[in-house]
C-alpha cells in the first residue's frame, strides 16, 4: 500500500482513531475483544479501550461480556452520505424497471478507494455465497461495476490504484495481472460497458454500464447479475438493457442538477 501523506494542522487524531476502530469491524470480524481491536488498529489497549467505551456511550458499539460489536447506529454515518448524494432514491426506480424487464438482480454502486460500495439494489434471488445489501463492498477490479468505474480514471490514477492494491485471484478466471487489467479497462472505456464472468465468484456473471453526471464524469455504475448461463455467455440483450438504463439514470442526474 502507498504511504499516507502526513496529516495537516487541522487533522484531529482522536476522530481518525475512532473511525479506525469502527472500520476495524467487518464481515469476518463482527465481534471482537479489546485486544483484537487493538491488534487490528495498531492502537494501544488503553487507547482502544477509551475509544470503544466512547463509541459505546454514543450508541455505535455495544458490549456483550468481553466482546464489542457495532450497532445499527453506525448505519447513520453511511445514510448521511447516501442521502446527500441523492443517487439511491433516483436510481431505485430504474433498477426496479430493469429487473422487471430481464428478471435478474440489479444493483448500483460507487467507487470508494479500492472497493465498490453498493448504494441501491433489487434482488430476485440469492446468487452469491454472501448476501448483498446496500453498503456491501467488493474489490473493484474483480467486478463489472468496479471496472466501469476504474475505466473512467485518468492513467495516473489507474497506476496509483494498481500500485496500492494487490490483485487477488478470487477464482481461476480472475484477472490478477496489472497489465491484463489495464488492457481490460481500456476495452471497457472504449465500448462503454463491462462484463465479468466468474471472476468474483464461481457461477456469477454480470454486466455493468456507467452512470454519468452532467459534466460527463462517471459517478456510479449499475449492473445486471445472474448465475452463469448454460450457453456460457450472457444474453445479448442484457448489454443493451443495462446501457439504456444507465443512460436514463444519467439523464435524471443531469436534470436534477439544474
Amino acid at each position: 500500500m502507498s504511504e499516507r501523506p502526513p496529516p495537516g494542522e487541522m487533522f484531529v487524531q482522536s476522530l481518525a482513531r475512532g473511525l479506525e476502530v469502527i472500520t476495524a469491524f467487518d464481515a469476518e470480524h463482527t465481534s471482537m475483544t479489546l485486544s483484537e481491536v487493538a491488534g487490528r488498529t495498531g492502537l494501544s489497549r488503553a487507547t482502544a479501550r477509551r475509544l470503544l467505551h466512547t463509541l459505546r456511550e454514543l450508541g455505535f458499539v455495544r458490549l456483550d461480556g468481553a466482546l464489542f460489536t457495532l450497532t445499527p447506529q453506525v448505519l447513520r454515518l453511511g445514510t448521511a452520505y447516501l442521502s446527500g448524494l441523492g443517487l439511491p432514491q433516483l436510481v431505485q426506480p430504474h433498477l426496479e424497471r430493469l429487473t422487471a424487464l430481464v428478471g435478474e438482480s440489479t444493483s448500483a454502486a460507487v467507487l470508494d478507494g479500492a472497493d465498490i460500495v453498493y448504494v441501491a439494489r433489487v434482488a430476485t434471488r440469492r446468487i452469491m455465497t454472501v448476501g448483498i445489501t446496500v453498503g456491501t463492498r467488493f474489490p473493484a477490479d474483480a467486478t463489472s461495476m468496479g471496472r466501469v468505474l476504474l475505466a473512467d480514471l485518468a492513467p495516473q490514477e489507474v497506476d496509483a490504484y494498481l500500485a496500492a492494491t494487490p490483485l487477488t485471484a478470487l477464482t481461476e478466471r480472475t484477472l490478477h495481472q496489472p497489465d491484463a487489467l489495464r488492457a481490460e479497462l481500456a476495452r471497457v472505456r472504449e465500448q462503454g460497458w463491462a462484463v465479468v464472468d466468474q471472476e468474483l465468484e464461481a457461477g456469477l456473471c454480470s454486466v455493468a454500464a456507467p452512470v454519468r453526471d452532467r459534466s460527463g464524469a462517471v459517478v456510479a455504475a449499475i449492473n445486471i447479475s445472474t448465475s452463469t448461463p448454460r450457453t456460457g455467455s450472457l444474453p445479448e440483450d442484457y448489454v443493451g438493457h443495462v446501457v439504456a438504463a444507465a443512460r436514463a439514470v444519467s439523464d435524471d442526474l443531469a436534470h436534477a442538477a439544474r
